[in-house]
Parts: C-alpha cells; structure tokens; sequence
C-alpha cells in the first residue's frame, strides 16, 4: 500500500526538497534557488497606474506641457532630462521649462483627484 502512494506522488516535487548538503551538513532547498517572489498583482497595479497617467497627460495637457513631463520624468521608456537640456532643445530658458513644467503637474494633479473623486 505504501509503495502505492508513493507512486502517485512520484513526478510531484515540493519547494522544501532538499536538493543537496554541503561539506558543514546545511540543506539546500528547492526554495532557496527558485524563491521569487509574486509580484504580479504589483505589477498589473503599476501597469494600470502607468496606463491612466498615460490617459490623463494626453487628456489634460498641451502637446508641449505633455512633451516636457514625459521628457523630464523619463516616461515612455526615456531617460530622464534635466530642465536645461529641455531648454536647450526647445530654444527657451530653463526658467521657462520649470513655469511649464509646475503648470502641467498642477494640471495633473487636479485631474487625478477628480478621478480619485469619481
């Protein structure tokens, strides 16, 4: 009967399998190579958060107020840009970028609170 069990447990593998023991007699376990944590319920959350400052950039600001914070914050997969290289690029002074770019957060967090809100 025993041998029956064991049978059907025979392809089944636990995470506290000790897989090996070095020289000192201290288990290695099936947990301490695989061990990842679930983040997937963090990252669909981060996602969606992406995803609706996505929306609301495009929905609530100027092409150019859109342009400098997703430039400035490193959104969309880019590097982050100081204010002087967006001046630079723009042809304005850095002054200039900063009114711009405290203009469209304030924008933006006015809407997120909305929705937040709703």
């Amino acid at each position: 009967m025993h041998f029956r069990a064991q049978r059907k447990l025979q392809g089944e593998v636990s995470l506290s399998d000790a897989l090996e023991s070095d020289k000192d007699g201290n288990s290695l376990f099936l947990l301490d190579v695989v061990g990842v944590e679930d983040t997937m319920l963090e990252d669909l959350d981060a996602k969606d958060m992406c995803q609706r400052l996505r929306q609301v950039i495009r929905g609530c600001l100027t092409e150019r107020e859109a342009d400098i914070v997703e430039k400035r914050y490193g959104l969309c997969g880019q590097r982050p840009r100081t204010q002087r290289e967006l001046a630079k690029a723009y042809g304005i002074s850095r002054s200039y970028v900063s009114r711009i770019e405290k203009k469209a957060l304030e924008k933006l967090r006015a809407e997120l609170e909305s929705w937040e809100g709703a």
